[in-house]
Parts: structure tokens; sequence; C-alpha cells
């Protein structure tokens, strides 16, 4: 294993600290190369007051995923040599509240795998040491659980998993790339939120998905409850099914 990288429990302790005090505060936030993930999404143009199609066409740009086959979205940074943050600015993050998981978690890194015997999610983190940050010369110490309370992961990770739920399922059943229709499908139920809400509410897909009066109301205005909608639709609807033609 890299020596830069030093796997953790959840009660190892660390030394870091990311605050403008430090000398290279906002150098993470260059060279850019980073991937959003739903959730990430549906958090930054609510707190920009976008709707997720017009932050998926300013702020983002698209991929497909070279072992999974699926639509892949990672920020857009600004043009330059530096390829800084869309969202930096001299005196930090304009967008702090609602930064992506990748960025609250640093310089802990999350790996995620499923055990194919149980299914069960395992998780393990990783403490990434760049040779450009001094946040591991500052005097604070904290457990990595108390890392993941402080920068609110927890619903991050947990919607995060779901997410990986999805890809596992598509692994194991539809392997390879997507046809159009079907990537098109995936690309709206995971990140343009506002379409999807927009095709159950006004094509009719509500009443072949079933709902609840309850859950009718609550996706319509909550966009957490939505993306799980989202993800569990990919999955029945997919993925639920290896020959369903799409």
């Amino acid at each position: 294993m890299d020596e830069n990288i030093t796997p953790l429990l959840p009660n190892d302790t660390f030394r870091f600290s990311c605050t403008p005090d430090v000398p290279c505060f906002n150098e993470c936030c260059r060279d850019l190369n980073q991937f959003l993930t739903p959730y990430d999404i549906l958090r930054l143009k609510n707190r920009l007051g976008l709707t997720s199609g017009l932050f998926l066409e300013r702020y983002t740009a698209q991929h497909i995923g070279p072992e999974s086959g699926l639509p892949i979205i990672t920020l857009r940074a600004n043009p330059g040599r530096e390829l800084t943050c869309p969202f930096v600015t001299p005196t930090g993050c304009s967008v702090y509240e609602d930064r992506p998981s990748s960025c609250r978690a640093y310089p802990l890194v999350r790996v995620v795998t499923r055990s194919k015997a149980t299914g069960r999610m395992n998780e393990q983190y990783l403490l990434l040491r760049e040779s450009h940050c001094l946040g591991f010369d500052q005097e604070q110490v904290r457990t990595v659980a108390e890392w993941i309370e402080v920068q609110g992961l927890s619903i991050y990770n947990s919607m995060n998993d779901m997410l990986m739920e999805v890809i596992s399922l598509k692994n194991r059943l539809r392997p390879g790339p997507l046809d159009s229709k079907a990537r098109h499908l995936f690309y709206m139920a995971c990140y343009d939120l506002d379409a999807y809400r927009k095709n159950i509410f006004e094509k009719g897909i509500s009443k072949d998905l079933n709902l609840t009066s309850d859950i009718i109301k609550k996706v319509e205005k909550d966009d957490a409850a939505l993306l799980k909608l989202g993800l569990q639709w990919i999955k029945d609807t997919l993925f639920g099914n290896p020959k369903l033609d799409t």
C-alpha cells in the first residue's frame, strides 16, 4: 500500500485541520478532477437555487464509467492552468454548508465494498496524505468517527450507499454499457431530479409506480425523498429484471 495512504478504524485518531490560517488553504481546490454523487448534486443545485438541469448544464460534465457503463458526473473546473473549483473564493468555499461528500471526508477516503455472500455493505476509511497539504501539521486531533460527525457525512454516506446498491445490481444483471434510452432514464432519476419529478407528475409515471398518497405528497416537495424513489425505481425498472426491454 502507498506510504501516503493509511487504513484507519473508526476509533483511530489522526491530526488534521483546515482553516484560512493554514498556509496551503484552498490548494486542494485546484487541479480539480472531482466526481459528484446524486446527493452532492441535489445539495448543490438547491444551495444555488437552480434547477437540476441548469446546474448540470452550467457546472458539470458527463462521462460513461469504463467499468460500470453508467453515466457519471464530474464537476467542471474553471478554465485555465490551475483548474480551480468554480465555487472556491479567496476566503474559502462559497457552498461550504452543501459541499460534496469527497470534500467533507478529506483527508479521509471512504471505500465501500459489498459482500457477495451476505450482500452487506462494508466500509473502510483511508487517511490520504498529500504533499501539498499542511493540515497534518496542525494540532487538532480527532477520531475517524468524530470526523464523520463533525463533517456531516452520515446523510451523504447513506445516500451514496443507495447508489452503490444500484451499481452492484446493474453489474450483476446487466454488465456492459446501457442502451441510449436506459442511460437517459438512469441519468434523469439519479442526477436530473427536477426532470424526473416532472415526468412523475406531468406524464403520469406516478400511476405506474403505485405510489401512496403520502409518498406522492412527499416527493412533490422533498428532493431527498425523490432521489430515494428514483434509485429504487432504477433498481426495479432498469435492473430488477435482466430481460427487461428498455
